[in-house]
């Protein structure tokens, strides 16, 4: 990789992408917002798998932060992320500044419904339409034909891949696996926050995943005493403090009461969207959860099958 493929000028990056499709090679893209980590590496191997040219981007988007949130101390790590970036090979690496993305006097946004005012919606009530709009940009700016995402954000996937549809986008958004450290916690920017106790606490998240897995594979189909034997599990940790825990239909996010015998959406079939897991493609339900442990709010998710 050579130092010019680290471009900051959307323009640049717009004209280089735009050539290379009309070369005939298949454009993927791998938004981020830096710190990165394996889960990260774990997309642009995706992307470089299923592309012919990839891009990575690497940019802390200010306006899916509210006023209170963590945007001023959310990591920032430029240099390590290159070192990591060096050996991947990728085409662009898109490093662009605040500036650069948004212009002076900047004021479009993308408007989102009802599967952004969920869950993280409730919390973060502008958060969504901050992670639209920057999504929209990057996929003009980089005109791909495919987009990949990490599983860990379950309801952010849903809401990019419902504004690709919607807006006729075209661009296949692809959900990748969560990539987990050894005790099972999901890899996230945000694990570095934690202290050494509430580190080890967390790991009750995944193990209040793996209890709702378990449960499913018994036959377990109430949502209600689901939800009751995931939030036994994370109370045995003292430090956590439970935001929500939702059992939801896997594409519109409503939540249910019932785990339906038979999937009420089937993914594999939505236009523009596939999620990449490897036994059964059609979940007939999806465990969303959001924790606190100290000042760090964590989230996590499985799909029932």
């Amino acid at each position: 990789m050579t130092e010019r493929r680290i471009i900051g000028d959307p323009a640049i990056v717009q004209e280089e992408t735009l050539a290379q499709k009309k070369c005939g090679k298949r454009i993927g893209v791998v938004p981020t917002m830096g710190a990165l980590h394996k889960g990260h590496l774990e997309l642009i191997r995706r992307a470089k798998a299923e592309c012919d040219f990839v891009v990575v981007t690497v940019f802390v988007n200010p306006v899916q932060f509210a006023p209170t949130e963590d945007l001023q101390k959310y990591p920032r790590t430029p240099e390590q992320d290159w070192e990591l970036l060096k050996p991947m090979n990728v085409d662009i690496v898109f490093m662009p500044t605040e500036k650069e993305i948004y212009l002076a006097g900047y004021d479009t946004y993308v408007e989102t419904g009802e599967l952004s005012k969920r869950f993280e919606g409730k919390t973060r009530p502008a958060h969504f339409r901050g992670v639209a709009t920057i999504v929209l940009k990057l996929m003009n700016i980089a005109s791909p034909d495919a987009a990949f995402f990490g599983q860990k954000d379950y309801q952010q996937f849903c809401v990019v891949r419902k504004m690709a549809a919607d807006l006729n986008l075209p661009v296949e958004i692809v959900a990748c696996p969560t990539v987990r450290e050894p005790d099972g916690l999901a890899m996230s920017s945000r694990n570095r926050y934690l202290s050494l106790e509430e580190r080890k606490q967390a790991a009750a998240i995944p193990q209040s995943l793996k209890v709702a897995q378990n449960m499913r594979n018994a036959g377990v189909a109430d949502a209600k005493e689901m939800r009751k034997n995931i939030q036994a599990v994370l109370e045995t940790s003292p430090l956590a403090e439970i935001d929500y825990i939702a059992i939801a239909d896997p594409l519109t996010l409503e939540e249910i009461s019932v785990i339906p015998s038979m999937p009420q959406n089937l993914l594999s079939q939505q236009r523009g969207m596939r999620l990449l897991v490897p036994e059964n493609p059609t979940p007939r339900a999806v465990v969303l959860l959001a924790v606190r442990f100290g000042k760090t709010r964590l989230i996590d998710n499985c799909l029932l099958y």
